[in-house]
């Protein structure tokens, strides 16, 4: 399996894109998008897990070395950005994989660009998310992603203390490996002692929007043609429980959504379900099942 990267021409400049696999044009075919702060490669492991596929994975307008990409943002824009990506490099048609964010994104590719792919896995993503009772539409970002979002405007005066601060995060607690040292160096942009996460705040609010507009994300998920599947992770973003869906949530989505196939990762956190040995691994099966 190799790795390579590619810059591809789209809307206000170019887009960083990551590429596992076989160096070969007729190999199976995933397009891999990640969620609502990460980077392409929070997909480093599943695609390790599966070394006979081809895995392309952008940076996402506005993260990782996108981050440059100017607004609007939004799960609209982003699917346009993904098409170019698929003419750009001549993709077959693929599977589509998306995580946290990148699962609405991959629901709206989905349903704009349908002949592009045959079946759609949804990674504890892709359903509408509950606001909390008492939370504003403008405090929806901190409530939901808490020290994720906090992060963004953070400043680390070395990698070693951003590593740290990565370390001590709940969810990688039983989980710190190589694969997420890779993921948090590359994040890091600036000059030291001002580095700063790569992602733009403004794009993690625009995007953030998007998540609790209930109706056009189901109005959506019923008109796809292809198969949806989605695994969800019984742990949120801090290794709490419940997850980001509830159980009595994943019941409700289940009656309202038969034609979505939904099971659980067991043991993993909305992180580790894709950057954990366990939950990629989890993720890798499924997909080569199809």
């Amino acid at each position: 399996m190799t790795y390579r990267i590619h810059d591809v021409p789209t809307g206000g400049g170019t887009l960083r894109v990551g590429e596992w696999g076989p160096d070969d044009p007729a190999a199976p075919t995933v397009v891999a998008v990640h969620g609502i702060t990460a980077s392409h490669l929070a997909w480093a492991v599943i695609a390790e897990a599966m070394p006979q596929v081809r895995l392309i994975a952008p940076d996402l307008r506005g993260r990782g070395r996108s981050a440059g990409l100017p607004g609007p943002y939004g799960m609209a824009r982003h699917a346009a950005d993904l098409e170019a990506v698929i003419e750009a490099l001549e993709l077959p048609r693929a599977i589509l994989l998306g995580h946290s964010m990148g699962a609405f994104v991959a629901v709206v590719t989905a349903s704009r660009y349908p002949d592009r792919f045959s079946e759609v896995f949804l990674i504890d993503g892709g359903l509408p998310l509950a606001i909390p009772a008492g939370i504003s539409k403008e405090d929806l970002l901190e409530a939901t992603l808490g020290p994720a979002a906090r992060r963004l405007s953070m400043t680390f005066p070395d990698r070693a203390t951003y590593l740290e601060f990565w370390k001590r995060h709940p969810a990688f607690a039983d989980e710190w490996s190589q694969a997420v040292v890779d993921y948090a160096n590359y994040d890091l942009t600036g000059t030291e002692p001002e580095l700063r996460a790569s992602a733009s705040l403004e794009a993690v609010r625009q995007d953030s929007m998007d998540l609790y507009d209930g109706e056009s994300v189901l109005a959506t998920l019923a008109e796809l043609r292809q198969p949806v599947s989605l695994m969800t992770a019984p742990r949120g973003l801090l290794n709490e429980t419940p997850g980001l869906y509830s159980p009595n949530e994943i019941e409700r989505w289940k009656a309202k959504l038969p034609a979505v196939a939904i099971r659980e990762v067991p043991d993993v956190n909305h992180y580790t379900i894709v950057m954990g040995a366990a939950g990629a691994s989890a993720v890798a099966r499924e997909v080569l099942r199809h």
